[in-house]
């Protein structure tokens, strides 16, 4: 079991300490690209934490299932208004298995990069690929590494700087690594919070959804389906079980 970075603390402080998250022009691009790809069949997320997004999308008639490795995120999604609706099950979505078959399954917001090993990646499709029917899809959001960003010698990238929030990620290209290091100021008192992430060019992941089965659909380079380029700095990538 990979190590649970996402406790209490940040579960309780989530919306606050990402409150871009949860602007409508963030929220609704998201859901109603994947109502459309459920097209009101039942969909599992890997990684649903507090329900962002897992709640809205119940709310337009897709049964929704998420597993999640921190109790502590799933206790917050419980707290949530319209969470009744959503299952959830506490486990690594790698590996964790739940009842029944899905059209959808879906991780966003770079959330495959938790997995820190590409074993564990590469587990993660089969799991998805397991728990889809036949024609299902599985979607995921993933940032482009910013290693052109790097000047020679450099390995520290800042993604956020503002009053409140400074935010650095710091990569080791050896092992695929990124180190994430986030420092907040609440009320005149220092937070912070560091975990590790691996990175995957689009071109591994499709080699990964060929490994469990899965072909490409369709990638853009958000939820709005802008086109996906070379100057892209993030991906949303869908592939396809081949049907029966």
């Amino acid at each position: 079991m990979p190590p649970n970075y996402f406790d209490e603390r940040i579960a309780g402080s989530y919306r606050e300490k990402w409150p871009g998250l949860y602007r409508p022009e963030v929220i609704e691009p998201t859901v109603s690209f994947l109502a459309g790809l459920a097209a009101g069949g039942a969909a599992l997320e890997f990684g649903i934490g507090t329900g962002r997004i897992a709640i809205p999308l119940s709310g337009r008639g897709v049964r929704v299932h998420g597993i999640d490795l921190s109790p502590d995120m799933i206790a917050q999604l419980r707290a949530e208004p319209g969470a009744a609706a959503v299952g959830a099950t506490t486990g690594d979505f790698a590996t964790t298995r739940v009842d029944g078959t899905f059209g959808l399954v879906y991780l966003i917001r770079n959330t495959i990069a938790n997995l820190t090993t590409q074993d564990a990646q590469v587990d993660c499709f089969r799991n998805a690929a397991a728990h889809l029917a036949d024609g299902g899809f599985f979607v995921i959001e993933l940032y482009i590494p910013e290693l052109r960003r790097l000047p020679p010698g450099e390995t520290v990238h800042a993604f956020t700087i503002t009053p409140t929030h400074m935010a650095f990620e710091e990569y080791d290209v050896a092992t695929q690594i990124a180190y994430s290091h986030h420092y907040w100021v609440t009320d005149g008192q220092l937070q912070m919070f560091s975990a590790p992430f691996r990175y995957a060019w689009p071109s591994e992941l499709d080699l990964m959804a060929r490994l469990a089965g899965l072909t490409l659909h369709e990638r853009w380079a958000d939820w709005t389906r802008a086109p996906f380029t070379g100057e892209s700095r993030s991906h949303v990538s869908v592939w396809q079980k081949a049907g029966s």
